[in-house]
């Protein structure tokens, strides 16, 4: 009996390691992923889901302009399909533009013939909105399996996921916001912020916008650089070519 109760016991601290892995955002198990820039690194990536959005995406270019800072953005092809011009405004202001999917699913429980047409997809609302761009891909949630890095890796995408994250998909306070941020931070950062709602176009991300402006100040007032994931990663990974 006891044998047989320590191998059940095995198996079940196994499927709960192997489910924390599918979501952790800085977890390594089921194929490379980009997390952060190097811990101690006075560099700082801002990253933003889900978008484009009406109006905060622009509002959002407006701060990021105002600090001479560029970002990366993780946006759903649905939405590149709704408002080609927010996008166009994005590429257009110097800042790196990512896959994210077409419709924002859980991928980890998509079929790889769903999640290699999601990527595909995707990549198609970019090039009509906008032609050529990066080669990056951000899974929502954060959900993937071996067979979601694999049909990325095929199509030629590298996966980015994060080490610190606001949690603002809430539409928490800016201070709230600011300080969540600030608690996980420790050089060499790839932040998660959200420009953007899954849900629908018009997402309230008023006060990630106010979030944003307060952490640039911070860190730039601490000597920090903020750069786009691509600027950080070595030339022969370079994600500035289209993908398939």
């Amino acid at each position: 009996m006891l044998p047989a109760l320590i191998g059940f016991a095995a198996a079940v601290a196994a499927a709960s390691a192997a489910g924390y892995q599918s979501m952790a955002p800085t977890g390594q198990w089921y194929g490379r992923t980009v997390t952060g820039l190097g811990r101690g690194s006075k560099q700082i990536a801002l990253t933003y889901d889900d978008g484009p959005n009406d109006p905060h995406t622009l509002k959002l270019l407006d701060v990021l302009a105002k600090h001479s800072v560029r970002a990366t953005f993780f946006m759903i092809g649905r939405y590149v399909q709704q408002r080609p011009d927010i996008v166009r405004a994005v590429a257009k202001a110097g800042h790196i533009i990512g896959n994210h999917t077409h419709t924002h699913p859980l991928l980890i429980f998509e079929s790889a013939a769903q999640t290699r047409m999601q990527l595909v997809d995707c990549h198609k609302a970019f090039e009509d909105a906008i032609g050529e761009h990066s080669t990056l891909f951000r899974p929502p949630f954060g959900g993937r399996r071996p067979a979601t890095i694999r049909i990325a890796r095929e199509l030629g995408l590298q996966t980015v996921m994060w080490n610190v994250t606001g949690y603002d998909w809430n539409a928490s306070p800016a201070a709230v916001i600011e300080k969540k941020v600030v608690r996980q931070m420790r050089g060499g950062d790839v932040i998660l912020l959200h420009d953007g709602g899954h849900r629908a176009m018009g997402a309230d991300r008023a006060q990630t916008v106010i979030a944003t402006e307060n952490l640039i100040r911070r860190y730039k007032d601490d000597g920090y650089e903020f750069v786009t994931v691509p600027e950080t990663l070595p030339k022969a990974e370079s994600c500035l070519t289209r993908a398939p």
